[in-house]
């Protein structure tokens, strides 16, 4: 069974995603482990609720954070990590040795980058008048929202479309593509 850890720096929706399609059995995996760089994360709480094995790893615990996830995931044989709204660019030393998946709420290329995430996404999609939206799931590389294409699930936007509805919107067809993507890299 492939083991997957998941990398989220606030709630990390996309752990309730994965979880709930391996519980359902929709996803043959297994969550190795939850690692947050935040204190006061969501996701960490959500970890110990699921009785998963979470770490908190940043620069205040760890000397070199990236070495310490890296020891982590090779110590729990984990190859696969799930980025959960994480919000530290990871090294090329994690990227180049491990298969690195990224959410993102946007048909990328566009709104992709350093700060295009979350409501600042939907906002900048709104702001510009768009008529579609939707979720990419891609591999992750050492630029931002650079890697390759696994998924994307396209939306249209409703005429009075607000960056809030598109959020809700956006978040509800991720839990989707995560699974949907998961199972395509998982194969």
């Amino acid at each position: 069974m492939k083991k997957i850890a998941i990398l989220s720096s606030h709630n990390g929706s996309g752990l309730d995603a994965i979880y709930d399609a391996i519980e359902q059995k929709n996803l043959n995996a297994e969550i190795a482990l939850v690692i947050s760089n935040n204190t006061n994360a969501v996701v960490l709480q959500k970890a110990q609720k699921y009785a998963l094995d979470s770490y908190l790893i940043n620069a205040k615990t760890d000397a070199s954070p990236d070495d310490e996830i890296i020891r982590i995931l090779n110590e729990k044989k984990c190859k696969y990590i799930f980025l959960a709204g994480y919000m530290k660019k990871l090294s090329s030393k994690i990227t180049r040795n491990f298969r690195v998946i990224n959410s993102h709420p946007a048909l990328l290329p566009k709104y992709g980058g350093s700060g295009m995430y979350g409501s600042h996404v939907h906002k900048a999609v709104i702001k510009n008048g768009e008529t579609q939206s939707g979720v990419t799931i891609h591999k992750v590389s050492e630029n931002y929202d650079e890697g390759e294409i696994i998924l994307q699930i396209p939306i249209t936007l409703s005429k009075d479309e607000t960056a809030e509805t598109l959020e809700i919107k956006i978040k509800k067809l991720e839990r989707q593509a995560i699974v949907q993507a998961l199972n395509i890299c998982l194969k």
